[in-house]
């Protein structure tokens, strides 16, 4: 019992002095021996490949939703279980044309080269872009039993992130887009042409 008490009194004084000199070194503004420090021991980023983009990026939609998703369980009241989040999401979708799939044929030239005509693919989309910046959780509500089942596993908002991704890009499918896209590719090429001296004709699939 002895030993027991003199390492709890040990303790006590370590800590007592401990706290002692967080006081003086604030007092004094002098360095403090105890800061926090940072230490990054990731590892280096690795270039695993690199491919080759024959793709214009013709236009860029900026989209910005706010979820409302409500997970109810039936004859049971909310504050018991059950669940609410809004979560604002904002980012940006990329309408491109690729032109790797030309074939031959698709672009053909006069004999005398004073024009041409092309083929173009139809526009696509890429996979939205989320701005994390302007990406958050802005409220949840959970039930009780909710609440205690995050004490025993992390929350996963990863849900939440996939239904801004696919709202975003049912609304850029709707926006004309794809569209505008295929506009700025047809007056790109058409410029580039004529920078040519070549009178270029585009035709869409």
């Amino acid at each position: 019992m002895g030993v027991v008490l003199r390492l709890v009194s040990t303790l006590a004084v370590a800590v007592v002095l401990a706290v002692v000199a967080l006081l003086l070194f604030g007092r004094f503004d002098l360095p403090n021996p105890f800061r926090t420090e940072t230490v990054d021991r990731s590892q280096p980023v690795l270039l695993e490949s690199v491919q080759e983009i024959s793709q214009f990026h013709a236009a860029v939609g900026t989209f910005e939703v706010i979820l409302d998703q409500e997970e109810e369980v039936r004859w049971v009241p909310g504050f018991i279980a059950g669940e609410r989040s809004l979560f604002v999401a904002a980012g940006t979708v990329n309408a491109y044309v690729d032109l790797s799939g030309l074939a031959d044929g698709d672009l053909t030239l006069s004999e005398d080269g004073t024009t041409a005509r092309i083929r173009l693919p139809e526009a696509q989309l890429d996979p939205p872009n989320l701005d994390h910046d302007r990406t958050y959780l802005y409220s949840q509500d959970r039930g009780v039993i909710n609440r205690l089942g995050d004490a025993i596993s992390t929350q996963d908002q990863q849900e939440l992130y996939q239904l801004a991704e696919e709202k975003m890009t049912a609304a850029a499918q709707e926006s004309g887009l794809t569209q505008q896209a295929e506009e700025n590719t047809r007056t790109m090429l058409t410029g580039m042409f004529s920078a040519l001296d070549i009178q270029l004709t585009v035709v869409g699939d």
